[in-house]
């Protein structure tokens, strides 16, 4: 199951996802590039201004600011519109509704700010997790088939491709609209990524010698496909690893990055982790990434207790 490059189609009879594929290839030819921060910084940055500086593509494809179709190269601006991933701002000017950012040297499309609950996002915590899925390959680079659960707007999954070119890589996600940008994103890139609706990897069959998952980790279920995991913010990981833990294939392994909740000194992904790989007679190795992200999320009822959640990445090796 993988998906072939698109090929260059004229742009009267290209579709909106063709179109897409254009954007990316006309922003690389440009020479883009944007690291994408936190949304409170990219707020904070963002209001800076009122609207983007002329011919200024990263105020557009990176602080999503408003813009005049004028500001933009006509071919830019046809590929927005014709991509279906422009608005109207007011005062005749436009809005991106999808943002643009570089990771390992590979153009992202993801949402804008205000995408709602079916946003795909692309933030710190993927370039977070992609620098630990690259330790972890520098360490063991062979594989044959591997799955990336959840894949959003495909970091990990194409970082798996670029890796292993030959090998099967599967992104799985219950949005739609993320593996719409996983495919365009993976066809700009000229990598074979096949995306799966499902959740977890119930839409997927056989057995994996890789399984990898950046999941949601913060407390909620409100929704919010890219950030509510359950209750405590660590279920929904946790189910995820079970899942994969009964579908590896002999010496395969799994590689988590997420969030665990730290109550009086105790982690309780570490803890659960641990006994998982127990049961199974796994290999686990456990890191703790940084001690302290979304600090700002304590203020909420469901992390009365925590004093800290803390950014974790986990390998579970089949022996």
């Amino acid at each position: 199951m993988t998906a072939e490059p698109l090929e260059r189609v004229p742009a009267a009879s290209r579709t909106a996802e063709e179109a897409l594929v254009d954007l990316l290839d006309r922003l690389a030819t440009a020479g883009y590039e944007f690291v994408m921060p936190t949304p409170a910084t990219h707020a904070l940055v963002a209001g800076r201004r009122d609207r983007a500086r002329f011919g200024s593509l990263r105020d557009v494809f990176g602080w999503t600011l408003p813009f005049a179709a004028g500001d933009l190269p006509p071919a830019i601006f046809d590929a927005l519109l014709a991509g279906q991933a422009v608005e109207p701002a007011g005062d005749d000017l436009f809005r991106a509704t999808l943002r643009a950012s570089t990771l390992e040297g590979r153009l992202h499309l993801h949402s804008a700010p205000g995408a709602g609950r079916n946003a795909v996002f692309l933030g710190p915590d993927s370039y977070r997790f992609v620098r630990f899925l690259r330790a972890e390959l520098e360490r063991r680079p062979a594989f044959g088939r591997a799955v990336d659960i959840g894949t959003g707007a495909g970091a990990g999954a194409l970082m798996l491709a670029a890796r292993n070119p030959t090998a099967e890589v599967i992104g799985t996600d219950v949005n739609p609209a993320a593996l719409r940008l996983l495919a365009v994103n993976a066809r700009h890139a000229l990598l074979p990524v096949a995306p799966v609706q499902a959740s977890g990897l119930d839409g997927v069959d056989g057995a994996f010698d890789l399984v990898i998952a950046n999941p949601p980790y913060i407390a909620g279920e409100g929704g919010r496909i890219y950030r509510d995991g359950g209750p405590r913010g660590i279920e929904l990981g946790l189910r995820w690893m079970r899942e994969a833990a009964d579908r590896l294939a002999p010496g395969g392994r799994v590689v988590l990055y997420t969030g665990s909740p730290i109550t009086d000194g105790r982690d309780p992904v570490r803890e659960a982790l641990a006994t998982l790989a127990a049961e199974r007679d796994f290999g686990l190795t456990y890191d703790e990434i940084d001690p302290d992200v979304f600090g700002g999320t304590l203020r909420q009822p469901a992390y009365g207790d925590v004093e800290r959640i803390a950014a974790v990445g986990a390998v579970l090796v089949a022996r």
